[in-house]
């Protein structure tokens, strides 16, 4: 089991910028390398715009900063989402199950048992540590109940700030859909005079630009979208789970 803490599960920022120099980069490549090649080769072959050929549709600029932006968005939730699957059973367990002895419940025995664990630092024993230090202080169950509730209504915002970078991300797709299509409109009108003495080959070039970037930026957008939802629908669950599982199990011992 790994060791996350509460910060909405990030990665480290440092494997967070290598993976995003990574996803530009092999996109890069993949686009000078057989996408562009092909595209190329396609309106060379067919002497127009085939705007039905998939490498025609992803040549332009935009269309590769999409893609790599949407790589990146990948990878930053499917890290949340392998954190949570991996940890699921985690944030119900029991960590003081057989602390008990003959004399009952020992409060100094269980905070030092969760403060030198290895996992100290994981959401839901941050939140049993906080608890048992209020009931320490306080001596009254209730108080450590309203030390749940705060600890998990703190946790419940760490990740959702967490998720502010794939929300940018998501919402920065679709824009740079919008430049290419300005971009391609205006290569357009710039194009006209040329439509009116005949050749429409530059100006239908550059509206396939308009909207071909528009078109694949929106279809990543859903599908990132739908995927955000997944992962914060398991990040409200685990928020869940973690309240549960203080109030079941913590709770409990408080009262024994």
């Amino acid at each position: 089991m790994k060791n996350h803490n509460s910060d909405g599960m990030n990665p480290h920022w440092v494997v967070s910028s290598v993976v995003l120099i990574v996803c530009f980069t092999v996109i890069h490549l993949l686009f000078e390398g057989v996408i562009r090649p092909n595209a190329e080769t396609v309106l060379a072959n067919s002497g127009t715009v085939s705007t039905l050929n998939v490498f025609v549709i992803l040549k332009d600029l935009e269309q590769q900063l999409c893609i790599s932006a949407a790589a990146y968005c990948l990878f930053l939730m499917g890290y949340k989402l392998i954190a949570l699957v991996g940890e699921e059973d985690f944030y119900t367990r029991d960590f003081l199950q057989g602390s008990h002895s003959d004399n009952g419940f020992d409060i100094d025995t269980a905070l030092n048992t969760l403060e030198s664990s290895k996992y100290k630092d994981n959401s839901a024993i941050a939140t049993w540590i906080n608890c048992l230090r209020r009931y320490k202080n306080t001596h009254n169950v209730q108080h450590a109940s309203d030390a749940i509730v705060a600890s998990v209504e703190t946790l419940a915002m760490q990740l959702e700030s967490g998720n502010n970078m794939i929300r940018y991300i998501i919402w920065a797709i679709p824009s740079i859909g919008f430049v290419g299509t300005v971009r391609g409109i205006g290569q357009a009108l710039a194009q006209a005079d040329e439509a009116l003495a005949g050749n429409i080959t530059g100006m239908t070039s550059s509206l396939g630009v308009a909207f071909n970037s528009t078109f694949v930026a929106l279809l990543l957008s859903l599908l990132l979208m739908f995927l955000l939802h997944i992962l914060q629908s398991r990040q409200d669950q685990m928020v869940i789970n973690t309240q549960r599982g203080c109030e079941k199990n913590l709770l409990t011992h408080l009262h024994q």
